[in-house]
């Protein structure tokens, strides 16, 4: 209910709010990594997981978002390689972030 009844999250949420669920949050790192770095002559990428992954704070209904990532590896497979990076999704206006993950994907040759 804290994701989707409105009603009671007035009466019982902190704020008053509902929040996002923690997977909804982590499924957006893929999509914000391309606001971070383009990686260019490569082939297709795929997720390959996620690692150490804490949700911190909540994020509430109509909060802004954005992906802090550093990245800590990249490590040869076959045909291509593996890049892990740490990732901070951070809240505007919040000091606390609202996930930390160390995420992985591969990224393919051409």
């Amino acid at each position: 209910w804290i994701h989707v009844d409105v009603e009671r999250a007035k009466k019982e949420m902190p704020d008053g709010k509902t929040i996002a669920h923690g997977f909804l949050t982590l499924s957006l790192i893929p999509l914000l990594v391309r606001s971070v770095y383009t990686i260019r002559l490569r082939g297709r990428g795929v997720n390959y997981g996620s690692n150490k992954v804490r949700y911190t704070s909540p994020v509430q209904v109509n909060s802004r978002i954005r992906l802090r990532q550093t990245i800590k590896a990249a490590d040869p497979v076959d045909g291509g390689l593996r890049v892990t990076s740490n990732c901070l999704i951070e809240i505007e206006g919040q000091e606390r972030p609202a996930l930390v993950a160390e995420f992985l994907m591969i990224v393919y040759d051409q």
